[in-house]
């Protein structure tokens, strides 16, 4: 998964994915334990997510592996967009997931659009959630979501997906591996450049769906309690039906 030329475009394709929705579940989420003070947004992206909070006050850290969508969230947030009512402080860290660390422990961790899936190895996760754990304060939250086989299976069924416009298409077809439960979508782009040429690229995205009580196991040996499964941003339990399933895990207090 190379996201190079892809940064160059993110924005302008996910326009249309739910930002407010996981930022509405997440302060819904706050209010239930209490707000944190510091954050830090697991694959972050180009900022969509760690941008608002930060505006809001909270302390965050955007990470992701990606230096070429961070140094474009980077350029958002230095050119005031997504301004809110107060200011607050961001910083971006190029890491990995599994391996990633702040200065100090923060007090909420999230890590949403699908993130978790990335990791197509089970020992990848377990990385991820004991990280996470050691990572957040006592009594802190962890946050996120997955895709679930019902949505794979649904990319599967009605693949292939297009995108045409004047100066940027693309071309999207998915392969489902139904025993590893993984997929992979192959993503072709156009995109016109400023002398009016258009450049070809290509992206490669593996993902693998994960059943919910593994991954209850996985948190409960990374030292996570007080697990709660819900689903397709609201606070209903998750289901054979869900395609987005959220999981909310606490840090135990010392």
């Amino acid at each position: 998964m190379a996201y190079g030329r892809f940064a160059q475009v993110y924005d302008r394709l996910m326009a249309d994915m739910p930002y407010g929705e996981w930022l509405r579940f997440v302060e819904e989420c706050w209010e239930k334990v209490g707000r944190p003070r510091t954050v830090a947004d697991l694959g972050c992206g180009t900022g969509n997510l760690a941008i608002p909070l930060a505006r809001t006050g909270l302390t965050v850290y955007g990470i992701d592996l990606s230096e070429d969508m961070l140094a474009k969230a980077q350029e958002k947030w230095l050119s005031g967009e997504q301004v809110g009512v107060l200011g607050g402080q961001l910083l971006f860290l190029s890491q990995d997931m599994r391996e990633w660390e702040v200065p100090e422990p923060v007090d909420a961790v999230l890590s949403f659009c699908d993130c978790l899936n990335y990791m197509t190895e089970e020992e990848d996760v377990a990385a991820v959630f004991t990280q996470t754990h050691r990572n957040l304060r006592p009594g802190g939250v962890f946050v996120f979501d997955v895709l679930t086989r019902r949505r794979f299976e649904y990319y599967a069924a009605y693949e292939p997906f297009v995108w045409n416009e004047e100066d940027l298409a693309y071309i999207w077809t998915s392969k489902w591996d139904e025993e590893r439960q993984e997929i992979e979508h192959e993503l072709t782009f156009f995109v016109q450049e400023d002398d009016g040429r258009f450049v070809r690229f290509q992206e490669w995205h593996v993902q693998r769906a994960y059943p919910q009580e593994r991954l209850v196991q996985l948190l409960a040996e990374a030292g996570f309690s007080q697990i709660e499964t819900v689903g397709d941003f609201t606070w209903e339990a998750a289901h054979a039906g869900t395609e987005r399933a959220f999981f909310v895990a606490r840090k135990r207090e010392d």
